[in-house]
């Protein structure tokens, strides 16, 4: 039996609240890098292939060359509408602007006629930086005429803050994709894993592979992305190629590291009840979601949204316990700083980068509007700075210990060192713990 409409609706209202939150986090993070290339893109190459839209365009009697435009102040861009089909009759159409200060438009109106009707071109010229939407009505007021009839727009300060902006983005994406393999190679090295937090291992590959099933579910069901399309109209999918080709990469980097656990030496280190109950609850609840959208209670788009929930607030908790077994160590002997670094790198780069299209397009509500859009990539920052202190500062001596040493040897299952004490009485050597 499908739910009720008062309890659909709660369902579909919270789960577009939080969305819009996760969307400005941990997942618009990657995906201003592809953004920026897009809108890069567009400002130097412009193409138009007006027939295959035409041919596409089968919701509406007009449509656009592009939907999405970037304009650099003060220079001007074009549009074509373009007609998809014959008129029995003239339509009149005017263009209005979400936000008139931004850009002006020539013509601002005009008419398509049913004797000679022709494709027109539309002139944008960019004033103020930011965003903003154009849209149209039509004479007469019938919404399939012009139901396709809209170009999102984003005005930028600089080209070269854009290429800045994107090279920022390949610096970042890069990083991160290689930072889950300084890890694999140092527990290959060492033969060992102990000192690699196995809870911080377990929240990952759960919250890798939640992640691996949002993207793919948004980025390749067409039922899902309807879904989608019928709650945000006019909105871009969220889930870009980038996040499509990381995720099985985080994941599978994650899986071949548990994979080191069971091979190598880990001590008696394990994964604790406090970790282990966490994510017992996350699979109760995948499964009863799961389940309800097997049974068509729940909408399998909002399936993925709660998966994509739960990987955000695995995101907020996994670097806890490995920063505590560091202090409770004080080592951070079996813990890479490869992977360290290139995380640190990865979330700096990637807030530089939202710095600068903040400045280029004059959005800082985007950043200081909302703690979650910095939060998230700020937060794994703070980690990784203290990642690095604990391993360059305050345990700095403890961080590379010898296997063996003139006087004695280094324990990599307990962390522990013993040295060789002579006893005078019988002339003989023993192993003592320092």
């Amino acid at each position: 039996m499908r739910r009720s409409s008062a309890y659909q609706s709660i369902l579909r209202y919270t789960s577009s609240f939080i969305f819009l939150v996760l969307t400005t986090g941990e997942f618009d993070i990657r995906r201003q890098f592809f953004n920026t290339a897009l809108l890069t893109a567009s400002i130097s190459a412009q193409t138009t292939a007006v027939e295959q839209i035409a041919l596409n365009s089968n919701n509406s009697w007009l449509t656009v060359s592009t939907h999405d435009l970037t304009v650099l102040v003060q220079e001007n861009i074009t549009f074509e509408v373009i007609l998809s089909g014959p008129l029995d009759k003239d339509i009149s159409i005017r263009f209005v602007r979400q936000h008139e200060a931004l850009v002006e438009l020539y013509p601002h109106e005009f008419t398509i006629s049913s004797s000679n009707p022709q494709n027109q071109t539309v002139n944008i010229l960019g004033v103020r930086p930011g965003h903003l939407e154009i849209t149209a009505g039509s004479v007469p007021n019938d919404s399939w005429i012009v139901n396709d009839l809209f170009v999102r727009v984003i005005v930028a300060n600089s080209e070269i803050i854009n290429y800045i902006s994107l090279a920022f983005g390949w610096f970042y994406f890069l990083a991160w994709s290689i930072s889950f393999y300084p890890q694999i190679y140092i527990n290959f090295k060492r033969k060992s894993v102990v000192g690699l937090n196995l809870d911080f291992l377990a929240f990952n590959v759960v919250g890798f592979a939640l992640y691996a099933v949002f993207n793919f579910g948004l980025y390749w069901i067409p039922e899902v992305q309807a879904e989608y399309n019928s709650r945000h109209p006019r909105s871009v999918n969220p889930v870009l190629l980038n996040d499509v080709v990381f995720a099985p990469n985080a994941l599978l980097a994650t899986i071949l590291t548990v994979m080191q656990c069971f091979i190598y030496e880990r001590g008696n280190q394990r994964v604790s009840t406090l970790a282990s109950g966490i994510l017992g609850l996350f699979f109760i609840f995948v499964l009863v979601t799961m389940i309800l959208s097997v049974l068509n209670i729940l909408h399998w788009l909002d399936f993925l949204y709660y998966c994509s929930y739960i990987k955000l607030i695995i995101t907020m908790v996994k670097y806890i316990p490995q920063a505590l077994i560091n202090y409770r160590r004080k080592s951070t002997a079996g813990w890479s700083i490869g992977t360290v670094l290139m995380d640190f790198a990865g979330g700096a780069f990637s807030m530089l980068q939202m710095i600068l299209n903040a400045y280029n397009y004059d959005d800082w509500i985007s950043i200081f509007g909302d703690p979650t859009k910095f939060g998230l990539g700020l937060l794994s920052v703070i980690f990784d700075m203290l990642f690095i202190l604990q391993h360059y500062v305050f345990y700095r001596t403890e961080s590379n210990p010898p296997e063996k040493s003139s006087n004695g040897l280094y324990n990599g299952a307990t962390g522990e060192y013993s040295s060789l004490v002579k006893h005078p009485k019988c002339n003989c050597e023993s192993l003592s713990l320092k």
